[in-house]
């Protein structure tokens, strides 16, 4: 759905590590039936970052629930480990961080060699030049608005000219990946950064633990968001 007056579609995903995990499926469910765009999923190992979620057999369990994308962010210091696993449990698009692979090129074409969508995530302190050499391969950049590992952290304000500059880089390349951002998104940043350039925005805690129902909190960044 577009804004009025055209302009850039703005998604939302919500993220299902502020999800209820003992109604994890029905929570999947309403949320896809509230629109959401994409389900965002939190892949974490305990070392990349201090958290521990959910892998690939959790993943294939939900994709039952739902026909809505999965957005799977791996958050794990190997993750090529995993993308054959997380593929075959049925992830839409698999996002891995430039901070955990040496050999980042490798892996984005491992991704898109399993016939999924490749992405790549940039924590707030890593330089967006970080991801330059493989712009032209990605389907979707990640710029984190928070350190990642737990949900519910403040929005981190310099995020917002990270966003400019990674928008700038895929306008002025004539590219076509979607430009994502994750961290503190809700009511009070939807604006600033879909200003900036993102078109999809994660939300967690602004979508499951919010005032309103799901299906309304979604709606409500989105409009926000336009």
């Amino acid at each position: 759905m577009c804004p009025e007056g055209g302009g850039p579609t703005i998604k939302v995903a919500p993220s299902m590590l502020a999800a209820d995990f003992s109604r994890f499926g029905e929570q999947a469910a309403e949320a896809a039936a509230g629109g959401a765009d994409y389900l965002h999923l939190d892949v974490m190992d305990g070392h990349f970052v201090p958290n521990l979620t959910f892998g690939p057999p959790v993943i294939k369990a939900l994709r039952r629930w739902t026909k809505v994308p999965f957005d799977v962010h791996v958050m794990c210091e190997e993750p090529q480990l995993l993308v054959p696993e997380l593929a075959a449990a049925g992830a839409d698009i698999i996002t891995v961080h430039a901070e955990a692979c040496a050999h980042l090129h490798r892996i984005v074409h491992q991704i898109k060699e399993a016939g999924v969508k490749a992405g790549v995530a940039l924590n707030p302190g890593t330089p967006v030049s970080a991801v330059e050499e493989v712009l032209p391969h990605l389907d979707l950049v990640l710029v984190m608005s928070v350190n990642p590992g737990f949900g519910g952290q403040a929005f981190i304000e310099s995020a917002v000219d990270k966003l400019r500059r990674v928008r700038r880089m895929l306008d002025e390349g004539g590219l076509k990946a979607e430009l994502e951002v994750d961290g503190g998104i809700g009511p009070k940043t939807a604006a600033r950064v879909a200003e900036a350039g993102a078109s999809v925005l994660v939300a967690g805690s602004a979508v499951f633990t919010a005032d309103v129902p799901v299906a309304q909190a979604i709606a409500r960044i989105r409009a926000i968001a336009r």
